[in-house]
């Protein structure tokens, strides 16, 4: 994937009323992983304290994909740790958004994947194989849907309905 910015991309759409660019609110997600920007097309699971559709989907193909996880933003249970993080590395994952917390911190930073979460926990979850995947999310009022892209960095997170490379650099 070629080098991007989001404070680029939003320079570059900050004129555009469709849409089609959505930032997700600052200084909410926290920088877990070893990767402090990546970006790809978007894979969804939703899940409230049970991680089981998380570790379904960090061990399947991750083909540069981002996974972004709707917590309900509970900060109860850690719906990632290093297992996890190492296996979404290992299978080709970009990133990770956890709306809700991690665990197992000194594993995740050595983890080559970019980790954002709200905050951290040491309480594991009890798989019940519940939660859905492929679904849309709604997080703070924006709608994120499955293979729509995500950029995070530093700066922030936006979403977007395709890919902004182009436009974007």
């Amino acid at each position: 994937m070629n080098s991007f910015s989001t404070c680029d991309i939003c320079d570059a759409y900050k004129a555009d009323a469709s849409g089609v660019l959505r930032v997700l609110p600052g200084g909410l997600y926290r920088s877990y992983g070893a990767r402090t920007s990546f970006a790809g097309a978007i894979s969804t699971v939703r899940c409230l304290d049970d991680n089981s559709k998380v570790k379904a989907a960090v061990e399947s193909p991750g083909e540069g994909r981002v996974l972004v996880v709707d917590g309900g933003g509970s900060m109860q249970r850690a719906l990632l740790g290093g297992n996890l993080a190492a296996a979404a590395a290992r299978n080709g994952w970009a990133g990770l958004l956890i709306h809700g917390c991690v665990r197992d911190l000194a594993e995740l930073r050595r983890a080559d994947i970019g980790i954002l979460a709200l905050g951290h926990v040491p309480m594991p979850t009890e798989r019940q194989g519940q939660g859905t995947s492929d679904v849309a999310l709604q997080l703070h009022g924006l709608l994120i849907r499955p293979n729509e892209w995500l950029y995070a960095d530093e700066d922030g997170v936006v979403v977007s309905a395709a890919p902004l490379h182009a436009r974007a650099e």
